[in-house]
């Protein structure tokens, strides 16, 4: 079994679906006790917020890269950065390291691309959903992206920092998403990828009538994969 290095704390409430994940799909492989050989690295989620509203990306690489090289010295073998925005450094960092880095936007297109979906909805920060790190492997697979409007934005945005990244669940702003979903679907959007991993703690697949893509679930069955390759 490969170990895995995980970057979490971004946030830690979605860090902790990653290691559930992990595990469950490494004993579901496995049987018996056998359970994934992870390190985990987690950061103090305002340093880095604090960074994201500065737009100061290289001194948030710095930090990713450092907290990769230690896990590269303790042993991992590749490194999963758990959060959809980190990804915005993701190739940077994996050149920097020298290791294996799993990327949630190829794992997210490859399962989209199974389903023969062409036209999916993409949710996220801003980051996520106005710069391309996330938009371009998704079009290397013919997968066109739609967003929503700026406001709508605006609100995705401000509830993953200030509301789903503290581990709050309310309601009123679940039936927004919904709403946006919706919206999404009726400019033609077959399925939507919920592109931060907070996300799938709000909406789940009987909320909506499109498919969802849970990136924290799928860029996980993916390090699982890649743990016993």
């Amino acid at each position: 079994m490969r170990i895995l290095g995980l970057i979490g704390g971004i946030s830690w409430v979605s860090t902790i679906d990653y290691y559930k994940a992990i595990n469950e799909g490494v004993n579901e492989k496995l049987g018996g006790l056998n359970f994934s050989t992870c390190i985990i690295y987690s950061f103090n989620y305002a340093e880095i917020k604090k960074n994201n509203d500065n737009n100061d990306w290289d001194s948030t690489f710095k930090m990713i890269a450092e907290a990769s090289e230690n896990l590269k010295r303790s042993g991992a073998q590749a490194i999963v950065l758990c959060a959809n925005t980190m990804h915005l450094i993701a190739d940077r960092v994996e050149e920097k390291v020298g290791l294996p880095l799993i990327h949630i936007a190829t794992a997210t297109a490859a399962e989209i691309k199974k389903q023969n979906l062409k036209k999916v909805a993409l949710l996220g920060t801003k980051f996520t959903m106005e710069l391309d790190f996330f938009t371009s492997k998704l079009k290397a697979q013919n997968i066109e992206a739609i967003i929503p409007d700026e406001a709508d934005r605006e609100f995705i945005h401000y509830t993953i920092f200030e509301e789903l990244g503290r581990g709050l669940i309310i309601e009123e702003s679940k039936q927004r998403y919904i709403s946006i979903i919706n919206k999404l679907k009726d400019q033609g959007a077959e399925g939507v990828i919920l592109g931060c991993t907070e996300i799938p703690l709000l909406i789940k697949k009987n909320d909506v009538t499109i498919p969802i893509f849970d990136t924290a679930l799928i860029h996980s069955k993916a390090a699982v994969e890649f743990s016993l390759a």
